[in-house]
């Protein structure tokens, strides 16, 4: 059965701004039946990295708040911490950064709560069932939650293909360990190059699988609970995570942790896409380079899966934009992700998450009618 996917363009006017097409998809998705008085919504953001600009811009955040408050509801932001060391490894820089680039609450008009905790470690392991977890390490405010609104960058990415919304649900909203099951099958391994053995990883593991061996950190995999933590602390990122897991084993196990960050939550879950700014590469970078097609607007569903296959069918539609890390502008039908990506199979993370019943390829494309005949 095909799900409904709402759209709206970029073509705004004095009778209806970008911000009020977005109340009304909001609407038309059936905001109303999900969050009702008294929730607290999880607002599911990506708060960019510093440097970048591509991210979902604060004002339209601030739209979502506004509504999610109109029917009664408790709204936050939240983010979770990376795996990698950076300015979000840990709830402090996380929120700084967070806050630096906008999101702030004297603009979005609510407050920010990291989904995992101070360190990435305040999670709960839900039963999934999964061909690949059985279990899965998603962060406690994501399970706390009341409400969950997915609002996601829809781009191209690097390791999957492409970014969206069921991005934004798994990896985004899993512990470090949940990253680290994703992302590599076996324990981080330290560079002894770089390891200064300040043995500041000694005293942040606490399953004690790291020890000083002439005068470099060991890290005993048979002890490691995958846990990531020994990566933030290290300030010289002498440790480091082994990239063993292939693209579509990846994007697989992000499907399912998808499944999991949805976990309990069954009516009560919506998913905005912004189509804009369509970038090479993830938010986590600090930079963002040229967008690879223009924008194409806002897509709003209760179906993630219908979601991001509607969106990603939108980018391909388009011709290429020239400047850009396609090179000659590739034609309007051209497959832009592996174009971009010749080897990552970027339907597997669809593929995936549609056998194990998280949504529908198939779906309708509602676009939004303008206010005026003229859409002005």
């Amino acid at each position: 059965m095909a799900s409904t996917v709402y759209f709206a363009d970029m073509r705004a006017g004095h009778r209806e701004n970008l911000f009020d097409k977005l109340e009304r998809l909001l609407e038309e998705a059936g905001i109303d039946g999900i969050v009702d008085r008294g929730d607290l919504a999880a607002l599911k953001v990506h708060f960019g990295e510093k440097g970048g600009h591509a991210f979902v811009r604060p004002p339209f955040l601030r739209r979502i708040v506004e509504a999610v408050k109109a029917l009664g509801g408790r709204p936050f932001l939240t983010d979770s911490c990376t795996l990698y060391p950076g300015e979000r490894k840990e709830a402090v820089s996380a929120l700084s950064c967070g806050i630096e680039n906008g999101f702030a609450y004297a603009v979005v008009g609510a407050p920010l709560v990291m989904a995992d905790g101070l360190r990435g470690q305040s999670a709960r392991r839900v039963e999934i069932g999964g061909e690949f977890f059985q279990d899965v390490s998603i962060g406690l405010e994501i399970l706390e939650a009341d409400a969950l609104i997915a609002v996601s960058h829809f781009k191209c990415h690097e390791l999957t293909g492409f970014g969206g919304a069921l991005k934004n649900l798994g990896m985004g909203c899993s512990s470090r360990e949940g990253k680290l099951d994703m992302h590599s099958n076996v324990a981080p391994v330290v560079a002894e190059k770089f390891c200064t053995a300040c043995a500041a990883c000694l005293k942040a593991c606490v399953h004690d699988a790291i020890a000083m061996v002439e005068g470099i950190a060991k890290i005993d995999p048979d002890k490691c609970a995958g846990c990531g933590r020994c990566i933030t602390v290290c300030e010289e990122k002498a440790i480091q995570i082994q990239w063993n897991a292939e693209a579509p084993l990846v994007m697989k196990k992000m499907a399912e942790y998808a499944k999991g960050a949805v976990h309990g939550k069954q009516g009560k879950t919506l998913y905005v896409n912004f189509v804009t700014q369509i970038s090479p590469a993830c938010d986590c970078y600090g930079h963002s380079d040229a967008p690879i097609v223009a924008d194409q607007g806002i897509a709003v569903s209760t179906d993630p899966v219908a979601l991001d296959q509607a969106c990603a069918d939108l980018v391909n539609a388009a011709p290429g934009l020239p400047g850009t890390v396609l090179g000659d502008p590739a034609a309007a039908g051209a497959d832009k992700f592996r174009a971009v990506y010749p080897h990552i199979d970027w339907e597997a993370t669809l593929e995936q998450a549609e056998k194990i019943g998280l949504g529908s390829r198939r779906y309708e494309l509602v676009k939004l009618e303008p206010k005026s005949p003229k859409g002005w």
